[in-house]
């Protein structure tokens, strides 16, 4: 945001005092200048304006219409003055933070989110961790952690970074033979028992009145591609860049919608250093701006 020509901060931070005190007198005493100093600058201020800034009342001076349109703009360009100064004096961040994410949530979002973040924190270096959200929650509550991306119903509290549904997923082609979709009982490969997404999945099918086998099981969803890919089953995933080879499915197939599902931004019991806030932060806005 540029200034005009000669308005520099000076000018506007004794110009707010003026307006908050009623007096050139008490603002020069704030600014440590002389009360005909803080005057002219007044002067020098409206003759740069061209208007008239204050007018003298019962109380001392009290800003025009014009005063009045200039303080509140007077204080957001000094405020933005002064983060701008604290961000360039401010040490650079150091340390480590250790992020925990199950490892389909760490190859769609966190790339991004990891670069964005090296480049505005290059002190601070960051270890992740890919095991699934069960075992996240116990690295947290062990101290293990700083930070992990959870899905929601795994027993931990955590902020609600995105929200949608799962989607099946499925082979471009089975092998051979009749289609997954169309089996009976209907093949799938699903994480562990206790998983959300498992038993959204076998909930759908079960309400949908058909019978399914859980052919493999994964803790990763790489394992339950992997098995997709190679034409044996169907699996469930947020929506996300598949691998070359596999396709979304759904109703078009005579599949089941499936449940909502929330993504968890939830930190360690101990307190967040720096670098944990910053990053929690560059994870927010990488999810807000993929959305």
């Amino acid at each position: 945001m540029q200034l005009p020509s000669g308005l520099d901060p000076d000018l506007l931070r004794s110009f707010v005092l003026v307006a908050e005190t009623g007096s050139a007198t008490r603002a020069a005493e704030r600014v440590g200048r002389t009360q005909s100093a803080v005057s002219m600058q007044m002067k020098r201020l409206e003759e740069v304006l061209g208007h008239q800034l204050f007018d003298r009342g019962s109380r001392g001076l009290v800003p025009t219409m014009k005063g009045a349109w200039l303080l509140e703009r007077a204080r957001n360009l000094l405020a933005l003055n002064e983060e701008i100064i604290a961000a360039f004096r401010a040490p650079p961040m150091v340390g480590q933070v250790r992020l925990g994410s199950p490892d389909d949530y760490a190859l769609q979002w966190l790339p991004g989110i990891l670069a964005r973040f090296a480049a505005t924190h290059p002190g601070v270096e960051v270890d992740v961790v890919c095991v699934s959200s069960g075992e996240l929650v116990e690295r947290l509550e062990e101290g293990t952690l700083d930070l992990a991306l959870i899905t929601e119903g795994h027993g931990r509290d955590g902020e609600e970074v995105w929200r949608g549904p799962l989607r099946w997923v499925g082979p471009t082609a089975p092998m051979s033979g009749q289609p997954l979709h169309q089996r009976d009982p209907l093949p799938l490969a699903l994480a562990h028992p206790g998983c959300t997404w498992r038993r959204a999945a076998i909930d759908a099918v079960g309400r949908a009145g058909r019978r399914l086998r859980v052919t493999y099981n994964s803790s990763t969803q790489s394992g339950c591609f992997a098995v997709a890919l190679a034409g044996l089953a169907l699996t469930v995933s947020t929506p996300a860049r598949l691998p070359p080879g596999l396709v979304w499915l759904g109703e078009a197939e005579g599949l089941p919608p499936l449940a909502e599902m929330g993504i968890l931004l939830s930190f360690g019991d101990a307190p967040a250093s720096e670098g944990t806030a910053a990053l929690a932060e560059a994870i927010r806005q990488g999810f807000v701006n993929a959305s």
